[in-house]
């Protein structure tokens, strides 16, 4: 790793330079990745340094060992000790600190919830959803803005978009995204037999201005009247507006604000952050937490997570994990189910970066 940690630090002292050049203070998108990948070094150049000195101060204590005697050897042996502790201290902590940044960490996080299979029972299952991340996030003091929802005829959401901001909400948040599945009985089954249905969950990055920028000739914007469950207009304006990418084909629609200008600013909020995550994809194929396959097709069979109310049990598939108190989850405590797919996407990048340094 001594080669590796040498490029680390040579990659710190080019940045120092960097950021007091005049070309990239006038590049924002530029000086704003420099500045942060710099501040990412500083501290591992600094744990860095200290590994490099305590390893020197062993080897120095060891050569004086050889020609000491008495106490003298007693208290080199001591500080042998306390040289070895450090050392082992500084190098778990380089394993941690080298472990890859999500480059999304600091982000908000824009999610969409849609009904998938099961009719209104998956409409309601996404109301669920939503009543649970809701909860959630008043329990982590996160803020919560609802940008577009399209109610279903009892009462459920065959789509809601909602942006989360507050510490730490991307790195809390990102495990959510794929098709979930619900086994219980629906409200209008009359027989009583437990239904399968699924809804769909993807959480995007929230992107800024200067991260992605967009060309207004590339969009196309259109604007039609807003409606409610069963399809009824809403108001008597065309208010609700549709923005379609076309390099990308993606597109956003809005409604729930009374004026075009203050829905066409809500869709651009979620295009950007779309058309970001679908750059981060192209770059880093290898992700998994892609949107493609945070949705999935939401089918019955595809899923990343099963929430049976007869067994009050919910079971996360990627990790094997399953908990029996499906009742507290739906209400908010989330962290038990997060904390331990964070912890098993650490133990894998741990494993990767051994395996690396190999």
């Amino acid at each position: 790793m001594a080669d590796h940690y040498y490029e680390l630090e040579q990659e710190y002292l080019d940045l120092q330079d960097r950021l007091g050049d005049q070309d990239l203070l006038a590049d924002q998108r530029a000086y704003a990745k420099a500045a942060k990948r710099y501040s990412e070094l500083e501290e591992i150049v600094e744990c860095i340094r200290d590994l490099g000195k305590a390893q020197d101060d062993l080897s120095t204590a060891k050569e004086l060992l050889g020609e000491a005697d008495g106490d003298e050897r007693d208290i080199l042996r001591q500080d042998m000790a306390e040289f070895q502790s450090v050392i082992e201290e500084k190098e778990e902590k380089l394993r941690e600190l080298l472990i890859p940044k999500d480059p999304n960490d600091e982000k908000n996080v824009i999610i969409e919830i849609r009904g998938a299979e099961g009719g209104e029972e998956a409409n309601l299952f996404a109301r669920d959803l939503f009543d649970m991340y809701s909860s959630f996030a008043g329990k982590k003091g996160w803020s919560l803005e609802v940008l577009n929802s399209q109610q279903s005829d009892i009462g459920g959401f065959t789509s809601v978009t909602f942006i989360l901001k507050g510490t730490d909400v991307w790195s809390q948040m990102k495990y959510e995204g794929g098709p979930h599945r619900v086994q219980r009985v629906p409200v209008t089954e009359a027989q009583g037999r437990v239904h399968t249905s699924s809804a769909t969950v993807a959480v995007l990055p929230e992107a800024d201005e200067i991260e992605v920028q967009v060309d207004e000739a590339d969009l196309q914007v259109d604007v039609f009247r807003a409606s409610g469950p069963g399809g009824q207009s809403v108001n008597t304006t065309d208010s609700a507006v549709r923005i379609t990418h076309k390099p990308t084909g993606i597109v956003v629609s809005m409604q729930d604000e009374k004026s075009q200008l203050q829905n066409k600013a809500r869709a651009m909020v979620v295009l950007r952050s779309r058309l970001l995550q679908a750059e981060q994809e192209r770059i880093q194929a290898e992700q998994s937490a892609t949107r493609k396959g945070q949705t999935g097709g939401g089918g019955r069979s595809e899923k990343i997570r099963t929430y049976n109310f007869k067994e009050n049990r919910i079971t996360d598939h990627r990790i094997g994990l399953t908990i029996y108190r499906l009742e507290h989850v739906l209400s908010g405590e989330l962290n038990q189910v997060v904390d331990a797919l964070a912890e098993h996407e650490r133990t894998e990048q741990l494993t990767e970066l051994e395996k690396s340094s190999e």
